[in-house]
């Protein structure tokens, strides 16, 4: 079985999904043919930078905006329509990746974002795809150029691959959605329930959780993790994360940090923002502080943790919930950060700061108290860490695979 992966480099999630799903599937399959695509490979180089930078741009200086964008057209009738008028106007990377699909014939198209959904949906639901049987093949008459011969040519069939939407938030925007798509993954019962509530039929819609690395289920013993990382184990571990991107507040909140009057310890992520990283490093804390780049093992950090202070991204949260981890949202983004913030709020396995200030006083209140040791457990009650390999197997079954 040959099977892709097509995911797009905007934020970190998408790409680790499509890591987490590769890692299921060759575990599951080992002989099957494997790819992973970047549909950025497509795009031109300014196209590249202003899809991969410019919604970092909105979204960090002009977060209304975003969140005003993402309201309007979270309509599956809008997003119909937005598709039809950029089908008018010619774009080389779709183009380009509707060649790779047809060159490549993958049986099965995982996609960890919506573009590839949209490009795969327009494919399969096109008067030009139509499956035809072997017998009927049209033919196609060429004359070779300065021999006033006619070549005929068979059309084999349109390849019509297994196309997988896997929605990489608990909130789906009508994005994800295609008339193409023959199986939704959501993250929740909730995520399902929306989905067919908008249209989509209730057998292709399936809660399996969001797709995340198997080192997620594995659960190290805190105190081993701590001892492994090098930090106390009598002291509270507080992780602070800025995603892959290193665009959270991280400053602000080792500022507020340092004015809890509880013993504790920090660990912070930076990610690939290695200024920011620099900069943090250099300065001086009221608590020991481990200030960390891009981190390899984010399962021992958040095993070591009691708590983890983030934006609410899908594979963050997702991989704190795998691992039992109660969050504070901080600053979350308009749009699908504040879903996902309303959703974890709801199930009680986070609590979210209104204003950077009241951090001190919602960690220190936190900080053993019977109201963490209950956002622990709904946590974990939450958490899916075997989602990835449900999604794979969940797609074999509908295949008539093993």
């Amino acid at each position: 079985m040959r099977v892709l992966i097509a995911t797009l480099t905007v934020g970190g999630g998408h790409l680790a999904a499509a890591a987490a799903l590769e890692e299921a599937w060759r575990r599951l399959r080992p002989h099957d043919t494997i790819e992973r695509l970047d549909l950025m490979v497509f795009f031109s180089r300014l196209h590249r930078k202003l899809y991969s930078e410019g919604w970092v741009h909105i979204a960090t200086m002009a977060p209304e905006l975003w969140g005003f964008v993402f309201d309007r057209t979270d309509d599956p009738r809008v997003t119909s329509r937005l598709r039809k008028t950029r089908g008018l106007l010619p774009s080389g990377s779709r183009a380009k990746f509707a060649q790779f699909i047809e060159k490549s014939k993958p049986d099965v198209v995982l996609c960890t974002h919506y573009l590839p959904v949209e490009v795969l949906g327009n494919l399969k639901s096109s008067p030009q795809t139509t499956r035809q049987p072997e017998s009927t093949l049209s033919k196609v008459v060429r004359t070779e150029r300065g021999t006033g011969r006619q070549k005929i040519r068979r059309r084999g069939p349109p390849v019509q691959p297994f196309v997988v939407s896997v929605v990489t938030d608990f909130e789906v925007h009508a994005v994800w959605m295609a008339d193409g798509v023959d199986l939704y993954c959501v993250a929740a019962e909730e995520s399902r329930v929306r989905l067919v509530a908008r249209g989509a039929a209730p057998e292709t819609v399936v809660a399996t959780g969001i797709p995340v690395s198997l080192k997620f289920s594995t659960h190290p013993n805190p105190r081993a993790a701590r001892k492994l990382i090098g930090v106390r184990d009598d002291v509270p571990v507080l992780l602070v994360l800025s995603g892959g991107f290193g665009m959270g507040p991280v400053a602000d909140v080792l500022r507020q940090l340092d004015k809890v009057r509880k013993p504790i310890q920090s660990i912070v992520v930076c990610g690939r923002n290695e200024e920011l990283r620099r900069e943090l490093a250099a300065e001086e804390r009221s608590h020991p502080t481990h200030v960390l780049g891009f981190a390899s093992n984010m399962h021992e950090l958040m095993a070591a943790s009691d708590l983890i202070i983030t934006k609410p991204g899908g594979l963050t949260v997702s991989e704190a919930l795998a691992m039992g981890r109660p969050l504070l949202i901080v600053n979350p983004i308009p749009g699908q950060e504040s879903a996902n913030s309303d959703f974890l709020l709801s199930h009680g396995a986070a609590i979210k700061v209104n204003c950077i200030e009241d951090i001190p006083g919602r960690v220190e209140d936190l900080l053993g108290s019977r109201k963490l040791a209950a956002m622990r457990k709904a946590a974990a009650v939450l958490g899916r860490p075997n989602a990835a390999e449900t999604i794979c197997a969940e797609v074999l079954r509908r295949l008539g695979g093993e």
